[in-house]
């Protein structure tokens, strides 16, 4: 009989758990964590398709006697930056790390930015049709880590709320669940609309 009542008792204990652990968020940290893991996957997934992009672009302009070579010499340098990161899981969790990744991929869209708009200096590199698809190619990658970072910076925003407010931020503190690292810049320049290039003689 008693050995009952203590079964029954730890039967009790374990259901007020479950209810407690429902009501304070605890599964909601754990949808949201496993959405920002695919998020940052997705975003992680498009970059790398950008860099392998790269080697043939720079191959197809390489073409051109007369490119810029500085031009060119900064997406190469950019791009072997950008690679150099290591990204792991625990780079959600590394404000540091996860800064320095932001800004080197920044620094590549710049640099891919200005090669653009530098290649609308040569006819025959525009005529190019390896070039041409390659541009579109491009076009349509910047598109999609576009649309990969909004989707991580939307979860996580969920998530870091859940992790900030009360009474769900007891379970984050109980669980450490810490806040997660987010993207700083949006509306990073695009590829499809590279800056403004000057390209009239400097005056003396």
């Amino acid at each position: 009989m008693e050995a009952g009542a203590y079964s029954m008792k730890r039967f009790l204990v374990l259901v007020l758990t479950v209810l407690a652990l429902t009501g304070c968020g605890y599964n909601d940290f754990q949808r949201l964590d496993e959405q920002s893991k695919a998020a940052w996957s997705e975003v992680l997934n498009q970059y790398q398709r950008r860099a392998d992009l790269i080697p043939n672009i720079v191959a197809t302009v390489k073409g051109e006697a007369s490119f810029e070579q500085d031009t060119l010499t900064k997406v190469i340098e950019a791009r072997a930056r950008a690679t150099s990161i290591q990204v792991t899981p625990e780079t959600l969790n590394n404000p540091e790390v996860f800064a320095r990744f932001q800004q080197a991929q920044g620094e590549l869209t710049s640099a891919l930015s200005r090669l653009m708009a530098v290649s609308e200096r040569y006819p025959t590199l525009q005529a190019n049709q390896a070039f041409r698809d390659l541009r579109v190619t491009l076009e349509g990658t910047e598109n999609r880590i576009t649309v990969a970072r909004n989707r991580y910076i939307q979860t996580v925003q969920e998530y870091n709320v859940l992790a900030r407010s009360f009474p769900t931020n007891l379970t984050a503190k109980v669980f450490g669940y810490e806040a997660k690292p987010s993207f700083t810049v949006q509306n990073e320049a695009r590829i499809s609309t590279p800056p403004a290039v000057d390209f009239s003689p400097s005056k003396p």
